[in-house]
């Protein structure tokens, strides 16, 4: 139920978004994390389902200050023909560009939103002028949930939760994380990416981002922790 869009408008989205990622350098590939040899990567975007969603929620919100403008050009036609004319030739074109500003934000919002899932993390990005980038290690994750409203309903799609141990006091929020929560939005597979993302959670013994994530399977601890623990007890010895 979205208002079409006109060609113009798709026009002048090609020409700002190539002026950006040219001049600006807002990248337009997914971000990057370190992954081993034959290790999971999987990198993704919203569905395109949530930029109709975006753009079903401007024109009901344009279409009923539409509405407004409308009535309260009325109004002044009933008083004054000429004055109601006035206003409205200032009021269409202002009308006009705003729609058209709307178009360039809401696929701009889209076009820079990444997800990428590895067997150890997940990073979120998004942003033009400021960039932000939010990355998880999955052993921090304690919870994961799917959130989704009537609206979201009715477009299938849905909001992933991931829930991290904590945050640091005063950290900066992002558009998408805050406190100790990342949003994964507007996607439609998100029961399995939610399994992929707590499979990988029920397997993490590692300790950051670039330590080797295999482990003894009788310990269950990690060869670096296990050389730390036979430094310790050669240590001990000597003692």
């Amino acid at each position: 139920m979205t208002a079409p869009v006109p060609r113009s408008a798709q026009w002048l989205y090609r020409g700002v978004w190539r002026i950006l990622v040219d001049c600006f350098r807002v990248p337009d590939h997914p971000p990057t994390l370190p992954v081993s040899d034959g290790g999971f990567y999987r990198s993704f975007q919203p569905s395109r389902r949530f930029l109709s969603y975006l753009k079903f929620n401007f024109w009901v919100i344009a279409a009923v200050i539409d509405l407004v403008i409308a009535v309260a050009l009325g109004a002044v036609a009933i008083e004054n023909e000429k004055l109601a004319l006035l206003l409205a030739v200032v009021a269409i074109p202002l009308v006009l560009a705003v729609h058209l500003v709307a178009y360039v934000a809401l696929h701009l919002r889209y076009d820079t939103m990444w997800y990428v899932i590895t067997d150890r993390s997940l990073r979120a990005r998004r942003g033009i002028w400021v960039i932000y980038e939010h990355t998880i290690t999955f052993e921090n994750v304690q919870n994961v949930y799917l959130r989704r409203g009537p609206l979201q309903h009715l477009f299938g799609i849905s909001e992933l939760v991931v829930e991290t141990a904590g945050s640091s006091q005063g950290e900066a929020e992002s558009p998408f994380a805050s406190g100790n929560k990342l949003l994964v939005q507007g996607i439609e597979d998100a029961a399995e990416i939610r399994e992929q993302i707590m499979s990988r959670v029920s397997q993490s013994r590692s300790a950051g981002l670039g330590d080797d994530q295999t482990t003894s399977p009788s310990s269950g601890f990690s060869p670096r922790q296990l050389a730390m623990l036979c430094e310790i007890r050669d240590e001990i010895k000597a003692l």
